[in-house]
């Protein structure tokens, strides 16, 4: 069974095209025009195991917002129409990922609710030109299309783009185990029968 899905979206401000293979081994093409986006990107799919094609064209003469969000939209989109109905997954994952001073741990549950909660600490505005507000921004796009739980929590850290790295990397994890197929689960991992 594949597991893979293709997404676009075309709005004013933004033109998107991205592609994900839950089952894949880290492989990803990216091009934002947001450089340390596209590095967060390339985190994710390598420690998520996902190969992902990201082309994504905004309205970055004004800032990067609407492309962080929009990638952020088809992103959970694509997850969620790569898991099809579910069937045999094990549906929650949980990380907890050192990044050199910080501890970031990030839980979900692919359970068809969407919950986002975000506590972390981000003490620069940015990082190069990267607004680190879009860190949450993103995370908030892909738990509402991909109907997840979504919660980060990062215990401690100080250096801004470590904490960035962090996140994008225990989501990565944590989606990679929630997406797994479990050899002990038959069926939808839920008493109601569906998620």
């Amino acid at each position: 069974m594949k597991r893979t899905a293709t997404v676009q979206r075309k709005t004013n401000e933004t033109e998107i095209d991205l592609t994900i293979d839950l089952d894949g081994t880290g492989n990803i093409t990216t091009s934002t025009g947001v450089g340390f986006f596209d590095h967060m990107l390339q985190l994710f799919a390598k420690h998520g195991g996902f190969d992902m094609n990201v082309q994504a064209r905004g309205d970055l003469h004004v800032d990067g917002h609407h492309t962080v969000e929009d990638v952020g939209i088809c992103l959970g989109q694509a997850v969620a129409e790569a898991l099809g109905d579910k069937q045999g997954i094990r549906r929650y994952g949980s990380v907890t990922l050192p990044m050199d001073e910080t501890l970031v741990t990030t839980a979900i549950d692919l359970g068809g609710r969407a919950c986002f909660e975000f506590r972390a600490d981000l003490p620069s505005e940015k990082i190069g030109d990267f607004d680190s507000e879009l860190i949450r921004e993103f995370c908030h796009a892909f738990a509402q299309n991909a109907h997840c739980n979504l919660h980060v929590v990062q215990h401690y850290g100080r250096n801004t783009h470590h904490i960035a790295e962090a996140v994008f990397k225990s989501l990565a994890r944590s989606l990679r185990m929630a997406c797994e197929i479990d050899p002990r689960q038959s069926g939808v991992p839920s008493t109601k029968g569906r998620l």
